[in-house]
């Protein structure tokens, strides 16, 4: 697979908008998982709205200038600014860059940012992350409920909006940021098993939801569901160094809360011996 899908073009729309999870069948059915999964992201996609609409579009572009003017000098981005050039996390940012000298980001599912502020806060932290530090490349935004009108605003604002849907199974062939806040426990699971034995886990870093609650969650709860859904998340922690984010403020809660940077820390084939199946059935029967 392509380590980046083509931008937004008009073709005829289809259906397959949500994030769909292929279920394992019986037999070598199951063996074919990743591979079906990789197959169907390279269905195209395109807004089912078909037009954009300018004064729509004129007014969500002033919408996200005035919460970029609010989040850049609000005390939550001010903390995470510093977070991420602390010592500690710029050494693990320089290890994932290697020998290159920026990382694209991949921004995933997002949501509505016209309709609603959370998504709107989380687009302009990406946007303002991209401003201020020089490592970061180009931006590519996905969710499947995009309207025309929205893609053509990120554009605008210097994204580029995928015409496939990948489901969240891209290679990191290259340094990559995927920016996916309060994504489904399925998304993060397709990424991480997309590059769980192609030696690329150590090309990521993962702005997401955080992976030790993840893990919590199936020791208190013994939440048999997420164990099923989430097998790769749950069987690369030992790989895995986590980084909290602190919200600071109630106005960002919402958008930000329980967000974590992810850096996995293997090399090149180190994945090959790890079990997933018989990590998380341990942790379903504990």
């Amino acid at each position: 697979m392509a380590a980046s899908a083509k931008t937004l073009t008009r073709e005829k729309p289809r259906t397959e908008g949500d994030w769909t999870i292929v279920l394992p069948r019986r037999g070598k059915q199951r063996m074919n998982l990743l591979k079906t999964r990789i197959s169907e992201q390279e269905q195209s996609w395109v807004p089912t709205d078909h037009e954009t609409n300018p004064d729509r579009e004129s007014k969500l572009i002033r919408k996200i200038q005035v919460c970029m003017k609010k989040v850049e000098s609000s005390k939550f981005f001010c903390t995470l600014m510093d977070q991420i050039q602390a010592p500690e996390i710029m050494h693990y940012i320089l290890t994932v860059l290697g020998s290159e000298s920026r990382m694209q980001m991949v921004i995933y599912g997002l949501g509505s940012i016209e309709s609603y502020e959370p998504p709107q806060f989380q687009l302009v932290v990406a946007i303002l992350m991209r401003k201020r530090f020089s490592w970061i490349g180009d931006v590519e935004v996905f969710d499947p409920i995009l309207s025309a009108t929205e893609c053509r605003a990120l554009e605008r604002l210097g994204c580029s909006v995928l015409s496939i849907n990948e489901r969240g199974c891209r290679r990191a062939l290259k340094p990559t940021l995927f920016f996916m806040p309060h994504c489904e426990v399925e998304l993060y699971d397709n990424l991480v098993q997309a590059n769980w034995k192609t030696g690329t886990l150590h090309r990521i870093l993962l702005f997401g939801n955080s992976f030790k609650a993840y893990e919590e969650n199936v020791s208190v709860f013994k939440n048999s569901t997420l164990v099923d859904s989430g097998k790769h998340v749950l069987a690369v922690g030992r790989f895995t160094k986590e980084f909290g984010i602190n919200t600071v403020s109630d106005d960002y809660f919402g958008a930000f809360h329980d967000m974590s940077w992810h850096f996995f820390m293997v090399a090149d084939g180190e994945m090959e011996g790890a079990a997933v199946c018989e990590m998380t059935s341990e942790d379903s029967n504990s």
